[in-house]
């Protein structure tokens, strides 16, 4: 059997330079092609993985129509998803697309339904499905280590979306502030802000940690700084029947959490029956309290197996062997935690709490 053919789609987040060196790095695949409209925004990665100009387009049915790809990697604007999915639908590929899911709940059940009709793969990729932490910590709950779960404390973000690229190459503060007005990043109708960007982590592994299971209504308050249309800080509470839950998302962390943590520090702290769970983005461990031992201590992380290390080998493994998309990448539980975020996202603009979005 041959490399998969795999094509990424749109330039838009700065992960997909991350995700093509992991497509390049596998022995099981192969860049076969990359489209953006606009030509200059592929010039880095042409330069890193030394495409030649016969896999670069800025047609995307040129693209298509070319490469044949079986996997393509989707890093649009947040409310360009839904709109590139069906037309990836239609050239009959499975697809991964880069967090967050969609721009609404209705964009992400068009993706779902897109896909449905080939029966491809659709897959939502969140980064921190892959820190080997967080994976250990719902190992631990699963085995009933602190009993019920109740509480989900989450806080994400980073300095910022913009002080950074692929490979997480540090942009100056200066040049920040120079693409600020120009950046989809800080506009609203291009689904911008922290609520859209890291809020989808919480609520998607909340959901997975949850087993399922949803909020009866969700409370979300925002920063409103003059000159941004966009949040940079959010706060979230979701009511579950079983007690309130917390999601914090911050653009403007003090330090990027995976060069430096934060105070607070970014990830999860889970709280069940009989003990908690304290799982920070990138550790090699958990801190645990139960009964038995309530001082707090550090259980290793389980090392990630083969072929669930990244997306993409995880996306190989799954096209190879017809396996299900399962846990956080799993189109149905994205589509709750979009709920949460959409929910979220109009509790802010009414400011009053709301029933979960249906």
């Amino acid at each position: 059997m041959g490399q998969t053919k795999v094509v990424g789609i749109s330039f838009d987040h700065m992960h997909m330079g991350d995700l093509l060196r992991l497509v390049q790095d596998d022995p099981q695949a192969e860049i076969a092609g990359i489209f953006d409209p606009d030509r200059a925004t592929m010039d880095r990665a042409v330069a890193q993985f030394g495409l030649s100009p016969d896999r670069v387009f800025t047609d995307f049915d040129a693209c298509m129509g070319t490469v044949k790809p079986d996997l393509a990697i989707l890093c649009a604007a947040t409310a360009d998803h839904a709109r590139y999915t069906e037309r990836l639908a239609a050239y009959g590929v499975h697809v991964l697309v880069e967090k967050p899911f969609a721009a609404s709940v209705a964009d992400a059940r068009a993706m779902i339904a897109a896909m449905e009709p080939a029966g491809k793969r659709l897959a939502v990729n969140w980064p921190l499905a892959w820190v080997a932490s967080h994976v250990t910590a719902k190992r631990l709950i699963d085995e009933g280590l602190i009993g019920d779960l109740t509480e989900i404390h989450y806080y994400g973000g980073n300095r910022g979306p913009l002080y950074h690229l692929a490979d997480k190459v540090e942009v100056s503060g200066e040049e920040v502030e120079r693409q600020k007005p120009d950046s989809w990043w800080y506009k609203r109708a291009a689904g911008g802000g922290s609520l859209l960007d890291y809020l989808g982590y919480g609520a998607t592994l909340g959901t997975w940690y949850m087993n399922g299971e949803a909020p009866v209504e969700v409370t979300c308050v925002v920063d409103e700084t003059p000159g941004i249309e966009v949040d940079q800080h959010a706060i979230t509470i979701c009511r579950y029947p079983r007690g309130l839950s917390k999601m914090e998302t911050r653009w403007g962390t003090f330090t990027d959490p995976w060069m430096i943590q934060p105070q607070p520090k970014c990830g999860f702290v889970l709280v069940g029956t009989d003990g908690t769970i304290a799982s920070w983005d990138y550790t090699d461990h958990v801190m645990v309290q139960t009964r038995d031992r309530p001082e707090p201590h550090p259980v290793p992380a389980d090392p990630l197996p083969a072929g669930q290390r990244n997306p993409v080998e995880y996306m190989l493994g799954c096209i190879a062997t017809g396996a299900p998309v399962t846990g956080p990448l799993d189109p149905a539980v994205s589509l709750l935690g979009q709920r949460i975020v959409d929910t979220a996202a109009l509790s802010a603009r009414e400011k009053r709490t709301l029933p979960l979005i249906a």
